[in-house]
């Protein structure tokens, strides 16, 4: 079943139009969350988020989106497909309906649909067996700022990305910005190691204000042996690391194996992997 402004339908029923703005211009945002036995990872983070790209892309905030309302009807959509005592992964799309061109039609509003389907892992964990080489995405580049961070609907160079790290036989990609620093993966926050040193793009170099990288730097910030960094990644770093690892809400950790000829080990993705578990186990 799908959610389609608070109402259960069918997903074979035609909900959205031709007209849409979200499908015409992009002009959409969306979370993608995880719900386990119906609980809401870091909803909070993930609601706050939404709301700054709300505004950021200058569309007017109902008034009943509020934190209760929108959580009630993730989980009202999680039990209609039968998935309220298991593992969901969930996106909420938001857009600004129908009409106008690039100007919004004084008569457009805000209209939501939600979307669940099963997933396999409650918790996170790292597999001793996974390979996941990446390179470079090259073809094209990201704008440094604020916006390229956004959660939107435009993602073109993550499409192609795709299509590109599947063709070369890639687990994953590394995407640039116009200044040459690597900014992310096509899916997820990028982490680097090296000692006791930790860094991570800031996000006005155009990475994502990824939910599960604020978890990790929260994480990380209390241990005193360890110096965390956010500051640009050139891509002569990428070799010298002794680990890289991407993150993101639905898979949590994933360490890069592989780049180009150098290899890599995850004994620290483990350990903030066991971390970040815990923390979610104290605050269920």
């Amino acid at each position: 079943m799908v959610n389609f402004n608070g109402n259960l339908i069918e997903p074979s029923d035609t909900f959205l139009t031709s007209e849409n703005r979200g499908y015409r211009y992009g002009d959409a945002l969306f979370e993608t969350l995880k719900v386990v036995n119906g609980k809401i990872f870091f909803w909070e983070d993930h609601y706050f988020r939404l709301m700054a790209s709300m505004r950021i892309m200058r569309m007017d905030i109902p008034m009943d989106f509020t934190m209760e309302f929108l959580e009630a009807q993730i989980l009202k959509t999680v039990e209609a497909n039968g998935l309220l005592n298991n593992t969901a992964r969930v996106r909420l799309n938001i857009d600004r309906g129908e009409g106008g061109k690039y100007l919004p039609a004084p008569t457009s509003s805000i209209s939501f649909n939600i979307i669940a389907e099963a997933f396999e892992e409650p918790f996170y964990s790292i597999k001793d067996d996974q390979s996941n080489e990446v390179d470079l995405y090259k073809d094209f580049f990201i704008a440094p700022g604020l916006l390229s961070g956004l959660k939107s609907n435009n993602k073109a160079i993550q499409i192609i990305g795709s299509i590109y790290a599947k063709e070369n036989d890639l687990g994953n990609c590394l995407i640039l910005n116009t200044n040459k620093a690597v900014v992310e993966a096509l899916n997820g926050n990028l982490f680097l190691v090296k000692g006791d040193k930790v860094k991570t793009p800031p996000l006005e170099d155009g990475c994502l204000k990824g939910v599960m990288r604020k978890q990790l730097l929260e994480i990380m910030s209390k241990d005193v042996n360890l110096y965390i960094e956010e500051a640009s990644i050139s891509p002569f770093e990428l070799q010298k690391a002794d680990e890289l690892f991407i993150t993101n809400v639905i898979q949590g950790i994933v360490p890069i194996t592989k780049y180009r000829k150098k290899t890599y080990g995850w004994e620290f993705a483990k350990k903030i992997t066991d971390k970040l578990n815990t923390k979610i186990r104290l605050e269920s």
